[in-house]
């Protein structure tokens, strides 16, 4: 009877030792947006980012740099990475665009990081399924979108601005276009 009791405790603790050690979906998630603070915490500074190939002022097809979507939120003003776009790697150290708001002093916050994956790219490295990260499956945005661009993935990470709506989700309606 205590040699079968053994057994099972051991058999028991070995179980919960390697779910322990095992990433769940959970964890890396979370590693993850570990990772993407502690890789744009050296952005604060617009000069720093552009310093770094943050170079690139997204505008929409309009003109508009600051993006939001009035009685839904705001997005903010995207510098994207030329050298980081049109391949098919999704990092959260390597955001592909960084996402300011505009203070009344005329500054800019870094509010949020982008990661964008444009379709064609991921298809053609032979990926089946869609992009994910933080444990979030990144959204299609469709051809005929407000940037002209061709189809493409992305997921906003609202890591260094509280987002009510969810930490994924593209529109934040505590965020302003507004100084």
């Amino acid at each position: 009877m205590f040699a079968k009791s053994t057994k099972i405790l051991t058999s028991a603790i070995a179980v919960a030792f390697v779910l322990a050690a095992s990433s769940s979906p959970a964890n890396a998630g979370a590693e993850d947006l570990s990772t993407a603070r502690a890789a744009t915490a050296q952005f604060h500074q617009l000069d720093a980012a552009k310093a770094a190939g943050y170079r690139i002022l997204v505008r929409d097809l309009a003109g508009i740099t600051c993006i939001d979507s009035p009685g839904v939120g705001v997005m903010g003003i995207h510098y994207a990475n030329g050298t980081l776009l049109g391949d098919a790697v999704v990092d959260p150290a390597k955001p592909e665009a960084l996402v300011y708001q505009p203070l009344p002093n005329g500054e800019l916050r870094l509010v949020a990081a982008e990661y964008i994956v444009f379709q064609g790219a991921w298809l053609e490295a032979g990926n089946t399924s869609g992009p994910t990260l933080f444990g979030q499956p990144l959204k299609l945005i469709p051809m005929g979108n407000r940037y002209g661009l061709p189809p493409f993935y992305e997921i906003h990470a609202w890591i260094w601005q509280h987002n009510p709506s969810g930490m994924f989700k593209d529109w934040n309606p505590s965020g302003s276009c507004t100084k």
